[in-house]
């Protein structure tokens, strides 16, 4: 791809020049252990575009495509035609750029994609898979890609993850992160199910505060010894006040009866074991993800049809800052800080929660995430970041993806944080040497101090 692609200033290409090559570091995404270690030839390129990813499904719902050919039983032909006839008319769209650059890095094809060569790309593109035989490993190795952080339920016993580890022949390391959403999410009708799914893989009985704090340090230790460096948390609710250990376990014995617990009550559980859990990654080294100003399952017809994850999802509310500050205050003063990187879905807050990550030598403010990862998302979150603390810490771009071929929103990445680096160098803002300093760090050096 021709290397002034968004990059419209001079020294912008020539610090492109410099990261471009740069091996990746994915330290946060959805991508399937178990599909990367059967390593199964993909059949078609719909398949590899259009299983799983809500992002697409999303933007064909948008276009007004029936649902049919969104998760429906349409053929994979036929869904990557509804796609194209969708993408065709989306420039704007992060996926109008990623589409095409993914069709450039991976196919070879150079055209963008239409409803009139949607055929022929679909030819060409599974002509490439079958002579390259493209599978997981495959893309994995030919990104570049040299470590992977999926994201994994507290209760999974990491088998996939044991097994990629132990096989020679593939060099990527794929670790999990401990991610807590299902142990906070205590209003749900088949929570005390899921305390009982805990309690078999502890091996002992959870029926208080108590049981669930060993459980989880057990949990974090299981992963921790499989690798584990990142932690994560993406629900909707957010605490409005700490609550103590009493009032914790008192909320927490209510929902395994199943009865209901009001806000307060929840925010304050929330709060207590939100400052618990901070701690006791902080114990282990482990680097804290925190996903917030989200809206989960908006459209309830569709959560409740197919489940979670397929795209009604949507930017939440702001989170009072107020509020954040008082849970990192409080791991800060019981243990100190863990490594800890902050994201939100809605754009108003990033100044504020840059400025607040400001205040303790811990925290950065992370990639601009999921509807904000477009390209003028992506160059005002790089600004913002350098605005109110500095890009030199900045840990750069990530996945958050379930497609194998979404290495290229790297590429995406690197390309519009030069853009941005270089119109200061030309400008006479910033001195070249510096800024090859700084991108190279938040293309790789950063994240890799930390990944080891």
């Amino acid at each position: 791809m021709n290397t002034n692609y968004l990059i419209s200033s001079v020294s912008g290409q020539k610090l492109y020049d410099t990261v471009k090559d740069l091996p990746i570091i994915d330290y946060h995404c959805h991508l399937s252990p178990k599909e990367i270690f059967e390593d199964k030839l993909f059949d078609n390129i719909g398949e590899m575009w259009l299983g799983g990813d809500h992002y697409k499904w999303r933007l064909m719902r948008a276009s007004g495509v029936d649902e049919e050919y969104v998760t429906g039983s349409a053929s994979w032909k036929d869904k990557f035609i509804k796609y194209a006839e969708s993408i065709e008319f989306a420039a704007g769209n992060p996926l109008y750029y990623w589409t095409k650059m993914e069709l450039e890095q991976f196919f070879g094809v150079t055209e963008q994609l239409t409803a009139a060569n949607a055929e022929e790309i679909w030819e060409k593109a599974n002509a490439v898979i079958c002579e390259k035989k493209l599978s997981p490993r495959k893309l994995i190795l030919d990104s570049k890609v040299e470590f992977i952080a999926t994201t994994d339920d507290i209760c999974d016993d990491l088998s996939w993850h044991a097994k990629i580890k132990d096989d020679p022949t593939f060099a990527p390391v794929v670790t999990p992160s401990f991610r807590c959403d299902n142990l906070l999410l205590i209003r749900k009708p088949d929570y005390a199910d899921y305390v009982k799914k805990l309690s078999g893989v502890v091996g002992f009985e959870i029926q208080s505060m108590d049981d669930l704090e060993k459980a989880i340090c057990q949990r974090l230790d299981f992963f921790k010894a499989n690798g584990c460096i990142f932690t994560d948390v993406g629900i909707e609710f957010f605490p409005d006040h700490i609550g103590t250990k009493e009032e914790a376990d008192q909320v927490f014995k209510a929902a395994l009866k199943g009865e209901a617990v009001c806000n307060e009550a929840y925010y304050g559980f929330l709060g207590y074991l939100d400052v618990f859990l901070g701690c006791e990654y902080k114990k282990r080294g482990l680097t804290m993800q925190m996903h917030l100003a989200v809206k989960r399952n908006a459209n309830s017809v569709l959560a409740a049809k197919l489940g979670a994850d397929v795209g009604v999802d949507c930017v939440g509310d702001t989170i009072s800052g107020n509020a954040l500050i008082s849970i990192l205050d409080a791991i800060n003063v019981k243990t100190g800080l863990p490594k800890t990187i902050l994201y939100t879905l809605n754009p108003s807050m990033a100044t504020q929660l840059s400025s607040i990550a400001g205040c303790f030598s811990n925290v950065i403010l992370g990639a601009a995430w999921w509807f904000c990862d477009h390209v003028r998302g992506n160059k005002e979150q790089i600004r913002v970041i350098a605005e109110t603390t500095t890009l030199n810490t900045f840990l750069g771009m990530l996945t958050d993806s379930r497609s194998f071929l979404s290495y290229a929103r790297h590429d995406f990445f690197r390309r519009l944080l030069c853009d941005v680096v270089g119109e200061w160098v030309d400008r006479g803002e910033f001195t070249a040497e510096a800024a090859e300093k700084v991108v190279a760090g938040c293309c790789y050096g950063n994240v890799k101090k930390i990944v080891g």
